[in-house]
């Protein structure tokens, strides 16, 4: 059944205007904090967004590639604490997997905004911005932006001949697995 999810889940940017039921909400938010995490330290925080205005300022949070979110019903606002892991980035990241595939498996589309590490304009930060916007304290590093809703889209699965099955290696790197 997973198998069948990652297979058919692509990146949705357009949205029903219909909300996202709080039951489901309660779901997505499960689903996030199942997530494994190294040592089991879960240095993550999660944001719930569904208030419009909030959703609208978060479209801005970059120069590209966030604009949609103010279609969308819904936001979850991923954060990591440093001082509890070295890997909160990987770790808010796999719980950032989680909840998508679960979003996928409850009817509903979804899209990563990759916040970390990108610009909201020539001087401020996409992190800093956002944190401005939701409050977040000094410590909390902002990972991503997932936007979820009801898909007003649909977009094919990829093919399995595009595969990048060339990137992946046998036994030693430059030995081709197939």
């Amino acid at each position: 059944m997973v198998m069948s999810l990652m297979q058919k889940r692509r990146s949705i940017r357009k949205f029903q205007s219909k909300p996202v039921e709080s039951e489901t909400i309660d779901l997505l938010v499960e689903a996030a904090l199942r997530a494994p995490s190294s040592g089991g330290k879960n240095p993550w925080q999660f944001v719930v967004v569904t208030d419009r205005q909030h959703l609208a300022e978060l479209s801005q949070a970059k120069e590209h590639g966030s604009a949609f979110l103010d279609g969308a019903p819904l936001a979850f606002v991923v954060c990591g604490d440093p001082s509890q892991s070295d890997v909160w980035v990987e770790d808010c990241s796999i719980a950032c997997t989680f909840l998508q595939l679960a979003a996928e498996s409850l009817g509903l589309g979804s899209c990563w905004i990759q916040i970390r590490e990108r610009m909201h304009d020539g001087h401020v930060t996409a992190e800093s911005y956002v944190s401005k916007v939701l409050g977040f304290p000094e410590h909390l590093k902002v990972e991503a932006i997932v936007a979820v809703g009801y898909p007003d889209e649909k977009k094919p699965p990829h093919l399995h001949d595009t595969l990048h099955y060339n990137k992946v290696h046998r036994d030693r790197y430059g030995r081709p697995y197939r």
